[in-house]
């Protein structure tokens, strides 16, 4: 009895540690988030150096991987759309096919699409690239010559994966709604009217606005989380990898709740 008892609280005592962990975690994360908001509000932080930094970075984002996944996304929007298309037209829900391509492609999948590959393709790479600088010792020589770390080598690299995730969910959206269009009226201008009435219909001001949010809040999630766990103070045992990982794991967890929080105020 006394042997199962401690052996409770031992797993009590280590479940409370690792509770603090999470919550110490997610607070450091929240507070360097809070201090490169002031930082990009900030006109100081846009200097020459710091001018230079920011769009040095948004074209490390955004540029390379622009024609990529525009074409990418494309192709699978056509996959998609002729998959949705034709099966409504199969069950006589043929006024249906638009609705439920531009809900499924436009609302969901494609600012999903975006922030996952601004996240694997820049933002966990340039996180990890911090992680070692830091390591390395860089940022306090940067602070030892006088210079903040925060607004020339952190708020770049998130001002720049804000950019990428917006400049791709829009690019993509257009394509998708343009893709729809082609894939039910075809090239011919007669659909116009009805089509800009099914889509204005769709985007109501409410959708609107929760799309427009969950786009951001996804694109701050994408480049604030691997930045904020480089900056983080984790135990003298963790690799880089481990710190990659749990900033991935962050990044996905937070995703899936602005999604969940976007399905309700949509659908329900």
């Amino acid at each position: 009895m006394i042997t199962w008892g401690l052996s409770l609280y031992r797993w009590l005592l280590a479940l409370g540690h690792g509770a603090l962990r999470w919550l110490a975690g997610w607070w450091q994360v929240a507070f360097i988030g809070a201090q490169l908001m002031v930082l990009a509000f900030s006109p100081s932080s846009y200097g020459p150096r710091g001018r230079s930094a920011a769009l040095r970075h948004i074209y490390w984002a955004a540029g390379p991987g622009l024609p990529g996944f525009t074409t990418l996304m494309a192709l699978f929007n056509v996959v998609v759309i002729r998959i949705v298309v034709v099966t409504a037209f199969a069950y006589g829900l043929s006024q249906y096919a638009l609705d439920a391509v531009v809900r499924v492609l436009v609302l969901e999948l494609v600012p999903l699409a975006a922030a996952l590959f601004v996240a694997v393709e820049y933002s966990i790479p340039g996180g990890s690239e911090l992680y070692k600088l830091r390591k390395r010792g860089a940022l306090d020589a940067m602070r030892a010559r006088g210079l903040e770390p925060l607004a020339l080598e952190v708020l770049p690299r998130v001002l720049a994966g804000i950019f990428a995730v917006l400049l791709l969910a829009v690019v993509s959206c257009s394509i998708s709604l343009l893709l729809a269009y082609l894939a039910v009226h075809g090239f011919t201008l007669a659909g116009l009217a009805s089509y800009n009435r099914a889509v204005g219909n769709i985007f109501n001001p409410v959708v609107s606005l929760i799309f427009g949010l969950k786009t951001l809040l996804f694109a701050l999630a994408v480049a604030l989380l691997p930045v904020g766990n480089a900056l983080r103070d984790f135990p003298h045992r963790a690799s880089r990898t481990s710190v990659e990982l749990q900033g991935l794991v962050q990044m996905f967890v937070l995703m899936l709740v602005i999604e969940i929080a976007s399905l309700v105020g949509n659908y329900y």
